[in-house]
C-alpha cells in the first residue's frame, strides 16, 4: 500500500506542478483541443510503459516524466511555429536523445561527476518541497504511531481540510477518454535550429542529468545509457501524437526511492511501477484526470512533496557532505541548484553541477582517485554497496 500511495504522489506532484505549461506548449504551436488531448494521451502512455516495463526490468525505481523545460521552452521558442514543424522538431530531439543514450556518451560524462557532487544537486534540488510544512503536525505524530503511512495520513487529512473548506474545484471535471491525433512532421531549418537543438539540450541537462543523480545518489546501480535510449525511443514513437520530449525523472523519482515508498530498497521499483500505471490512466482519459489533479490546491500538492522527500533530502546532504574533500565543491552545488538559477534556457541542476566541480580532482582529464582505470569514482566508492539489480 506504500509504494502505489508513493506512485500516486509522485504523478500527483507531476501532473499538478507542471501541467499547465505542457497546455500552454500545446497552445503555442497551434493544437486544437482534440490533438492537446492526443498530447495527454501520448505523454501519460509513454511515461506509464516506460516505468512499469523499465523498473520491472531492472528491479529498480525507474521514474520517467515529460521535459517541463522542454515544455516551457516551447511556450516561447515554438511560438508562431505551426505544429506540424514543431512534430518534426520533436522527432529531430527524439532522435538525439537516442542516440546520446544508447551510444554510451551520456552514461560516459554522468560517470565523471562525483556522487558527492550528485548528491549536493539532488539535495539543491528538492530544497524547495521540503520547505513546505503545511500538515507537519499530522506528519509527525504519524510517524510516531506508524512511520510507513504517515505520508498518507497527512495527505488524507489535507484532502479532508481542503474539502471542508471548500477549496477542492470539482466543477470543471468532466469525464472522457482521449483519442490518438495524428499530426504529419514538417521539417524547416528555423524548427530545428531553434527547437529542435534547444529541446534535446534542455531535456539532458535540466533532467536527465538530476535524474540520474537521483538514481545514484539513492544507491541503485543502473546502466544508465539503455534507460535513456528507451526513453529515446518511446518519444520518438510518440512524437507525432503530441510527445514531445521525455526523460528520467527527477523530484518525482525520488518519492519513489525514499524510505516512505517501501522499507525494502529492493522492493522500491514497485512504487514507481504504481506511479507508470497512474500515468498510463491519465494518458487514457488525458485532461480529464488532469482536471482532476488540479483540483487540489497547489499548497496541498506542495506540502505533500515536502514531506515525502523528507528522508530523501536527509540522505542527498549526508551523501555530499560525507567525503571531506569533495564537502566545499559538493557545497558549492547544493547552494547553485537551490538557488533556481536559469541560464540561456537551462536549469540550476546543470549549473550547480557546472559550479561543484573542482579542478583539483581531475588529472590529464580523468578523475583523479580511481580504484582502478576505468572505474568512476562512484562505483570505486558507493556502488559495490547498492542494491542488487
Amino acid at each position: 500500500m506504500s509504494a502505489v500511495t508513493a506512485g500516486f504522489v509522485t504523478v500527483l506532484v507531476g501532473l499538478a506542478s507542471s501541467a499547465v505549461i505542457v497546455f500552454q506548449a500545446a497552445g503555442a504551436v497551434g493544437a486544437t483541443p482534440a490533438q492537446v488531448s492526443s498530447w495527454m494521451l501520448a505523454l501519460g502512455l509513454g511515461m506509464g510503459l516506460t516505468c512499469i516495463l523499465l523498473s520491472l526490468r531492472y528491479r529498480a525505481p525507474v521514474v520517467t516524466a515529460w521535459s517541463t523545460p522542454g515544455a516551457a521552452l516551447l511556450v516561447t521558442s515554438a511560438a508562431g511555429l505551426g505544429i506540424e514543424e514543431a512534430t518534426g522538431a520533436f522527432l529531430v530531439s527524439a532522435v538525439l536523445i537516442t542516440l546520446a543514450g544508447f551510444s554510451g556518451w551520456f552514461e560516459r560524462a554522468m560517470d565523471r561527476i562525483p556522487v558527492a557532487i550528485a548528491s549536493g544537486m539532488l539535495a539543491g534540488v528538492l530544497l524547495r518541497f521540503g520547505l513546505a510544512f503545511g500538515m507537519f503536525a499530522v506528519y509527525l505524530v504519524a510517524r510516531r504511531l506508524t512511520p510507513r503511512y504517515a505520508v498518507i495520513a497527512a495527505l488524507a487529512v489535507g484532502v479532508a481540510v481542503a474539502a471542508g473548506q471548500g477549496l477542492l474545484r470539482m466543477d470543471e471535471t468532466r469525464l472522457a477518454l482521449a483519442a490518438p491525433v495524428w499530426v504529419t512532421p514538417r521539417f524547416s531549418a528555423g524548427a530545428l535550429i531553434g527547437v529542435a537543438l534547444p529541446l534535446f539540450i534542455v531535456t539532458m541537462a535540466s533532467q536527465n542529468v538530476p535524474g540520474v543523480a537521483v538514481i545514484r545518489a539513492s544507491g541503485y546501480t543502473v546502466p544508465i545509457s539503455p534507460l535513456i535510449g528507451w526513453t529515446g525511443l518511446a518519444n520518438l514513437a510518440l512524437a507525432p501524437f503530441g510527445g514531445f520530449a521525455l526523460n528520467l525523472a527527477a523530484i518525482t523519482a525520488a518519492i519513489c526511492m525514499g524510505r516512505e515508498a517501501h522499507e525494502d530498497p529492493r522492493r522500491r521499483y514497485v512504487a514507481a511501477m504504481a506511479a507508470g500505471g497512474f500515468y498510463a490512466v491519465v494518458g487514457l482519459f488525458g485532461a480529464t484526470v488532469v482536471g482532476l489533479f488540479a483540483a487540489f490546491p497547489r499548497e496541498l500538492v506542495a506540502a505533500v512533496a515536502g514531506l515525502a522527500l523528507f528522508a530523501t533530502i536527509g540522505n542527498g546532504l549526508a551523501a555530499a557532505l560525507r567525503d571531506e574533500n569533495q564537502r566545499e565543491p559538493a557545497l558549492v552545488t547544493f547552494l547553485v541548484t537551490a538557488s533556481g538559477v536559469t541560464l540561456s534556457g537551462v536549469g540550476s541542476a546543470f549549473w550547480g553541477l557546472a559550479g561543484g566541480r573542482d579542478p583539483s580532482d581531475t588529472a590529464g582529464g580523468q578523475p583523479a582517485r580511481l580504484a582502478r582505470p576505468g572505474r568512476s569514482v562512484w562505483q570505486a566508492t558507493i556502488g559495490r554497496r547498492c542494491c542488487p539489480r
